[in-house]
């Protein structure tokens, strides 16, 4: 089936500017191969970036690891950070070419997989389509989904409206946040109580915890993400962020990823089950703050975003 047929392509001029900068950006390598590949690797950055912007999409180059001389000259990436998202891969394909490349070591860590077209004199690139994952290392130019699907997926991986933490300490609370007694197993809820009396409070005992079901849908499987917090002194407030397995399971899904994110979307803690009941991370934040949580299993992930 050729999945392009008659669908919407991007074309994105690249102007003298920009390959005078691919050109510099090329000189960087330590072999003729690699310069060459830096060289294509840039324009096709440069077109998925110029089309996400054109689509009202921010994204930040210089956080992605391509923008970096010393860890390009190592890989054949082309990584470009979308804002609050993650990472995509932006593959370059020659105008002679019929397949898209993917090398090994980004089938994973990435939100999608986006094919640009070169043209013969490397004048203009055309954005063809994406895959949302690759497990082989060539794909038929056909075989890419199209640019609306594209729009559509990134759209999976934006965080739903806020939960006002705030609100939770005058007992307002989002549909969906129940009491963590009456969602978890009594042996979990009691490890979950554990984070209400590890510390004094300055103004007694206001701590607020809610859990909510996970539905890890394609992953078949469903957890319960908890989160507590506890004023201290103004504006500060410890919050603790948990998971647990649900519907009788002693054990959360082996390789389970629970990430908190910043207000730029970058994990800024982590931690990953094994052979694990529960995984708590604990921080500090002030009021008026933002972050994320993330619950991921394999390509399978849920955003959850707070107010503080």
């Amino acid at each position: 089936m050729n999945y392009l047929t008659d669908c919407y392509l991007f074309t994105v001029p690249f102007t003298r500017e920009i390959r005078g900068l691919a050109q510099k950006n090329s000189r960087l390598q330590n072999s003729p191969e690699k310069a060459e590949q830096a060289y294509l690797n840039y324009l096709a950055i440069y077109a998925v970036k110029f089309y996400l912007e054109c689509m009202g999409i921010g994204t930040n180059w210089q956080k992605s690891y391509s923008y970096n001389p010393a860890i390009a000259s190592l890989m054949n990436l082309a990584d470009l950070e979308i804002n609050g998202l993650g990472k995509i891969e932006c593959r370059p394909v020659l105008a002679d070419e019929d397949t898209v490349n993917f090398p090994p070591e980004f089938w994973s860590d990435r939100i999608g997989y986006v094919a640009v077209k070169l043209d013969q004199s490397l004048q203009q690139g055309t954005v063809l389509g994406f895959v949302p994952e690759v497990k082989t290392k060539t794909l038929a130019i056909n075989q890419l989904l199209p640019l609306e699907d594209f729009l559509e997926h990134l759209s999976t991986f934006q965080p739903k409206s806020m939960i006002n933490l705030a609100g939770w300490l005058d007992n307002i609370f989002e549909v969906g946040w129940q009491a963590v007694e009456s969602l978890l197993e009594p042996q979990h809820a009691e490890l979950a109580f554990n984070f209400r009396n590890k510390t004094t409070l300055t103004r007694g005992d206001n701590t607020i915890q809610r859990g909510k079901q996970i539905n890890l849908e394609r992953a078949g499987e469903n957890v319960a993400l908890c989160v507590g917090l506890k004023p201290m002194t103004k504006p500060e407030m410890d919050i603790c962020v948990e998971v647990y397995p649900t519907g009788g399971q002693e054990y959360l899904p082996q390789d389970l990823q629970l990430m908190v994110l910043d207000e730029d979307g970058e994990a800024v803690m982590q931690a990953q089950a094994r052979t694990t009941k529960n995984i708590q991370l604990q921080f500090t934040g002030e009021s008026g703050e933002t972050f994320s949580v993330k619950v991921a299993l394999g390509d399978v992930s849920i955003t959850e975003a707070f107010l503080l």
